[in-house]
């Protein structure tokens, strides 16, 4: 399974991005999709997640701004992200559990916010 992550960039504070992670490659089964992101000189932490029965959880920080979605027929999540703020700034990763012993990480994404 390949994780194909796409979007991020440069936005100013305020403004909307969206990303979106892809899994392709054999079949397979998930028990959730999400996003992590690393800011400079902090540990990664959860943006986002969205489970295989639709169950979605939230970093407290991004409650109300941020929106994670699935098309479950492409294996494709997208999270867009609104009202963005510096503290925002990091780099995003996209993560599949298959189940509670593997999981898969994407390249990360950089997402700059500028005040």
């Amino acid at each position: 399974v390949q994780l194909q992550a796409s979007g991020g960039g440069l936005v100013q504070a305020g403004g909307s991005m969206r990303l979106s992670c892809v899994a392709s490659g054999r079949s397979f089964s998930f028990k959730s999709m999400g996003y992590y992101r690393q800011a400079p000189g902090k540990e990664r932490e959860l943006v986002a997640r969205i489970t295989d029965g639709g169950i979605i959880t939230y970093a407290d920080s991004v409650k109300g701004r941020f929106v994670i979605s699935r098309d479950g027929a492409e294996n494709t999540i997208y999270l867009q992200m609104d009202s963005l703020k510096p503290e925002d700034t990091g780099v995003y990763y996209c993560k599949v559990m298959f189940n509670a012993w593997n999981s898969k990480w994407g390249q990360g994404t950089q997402v700059t916010v500028s005040s």
